[in-house]
């Protein structure tokens, strides 16, 4: 059976190896990343948090664009979540 039009436009939203990039923000760092993990860090305000479908984290990555290119390193396909 065919997909309808509106089908085809969210099945990349369902799709498996789909995952969301977002900016940590303070309060989030504080409780997904350990502290003595932070000295390792250049800039803590650059953190993003690479999320699965479901909503669970995958990772923390330094910078946006690292966070991007991550994900398609391991076949994801990143959106961006504001």
């Amino acid at each position: 059976m065919p997909m309808n039009a509106i089908d085809a436009k969210t099945a990349a939203f369902t799709a498996e190896n789909l995952v969301y990039i977002k900016r940590l923000e303070s309060e989030d760092i504080a409780t997904m990343v350990a502290p003595n993990m932070l000295e390792q860090v250049g800039d803590p305000d650059d953190l993003f948090a690479v999320y699965g479908p479901e909503g669970q984290p995958l990772a923390i990555v330094e910078g946006r664009e690292a966070a991007f290119e991550a994900a398609r390193a391991h076949s994801f396909k990143p959106y961006s979540v504001h």
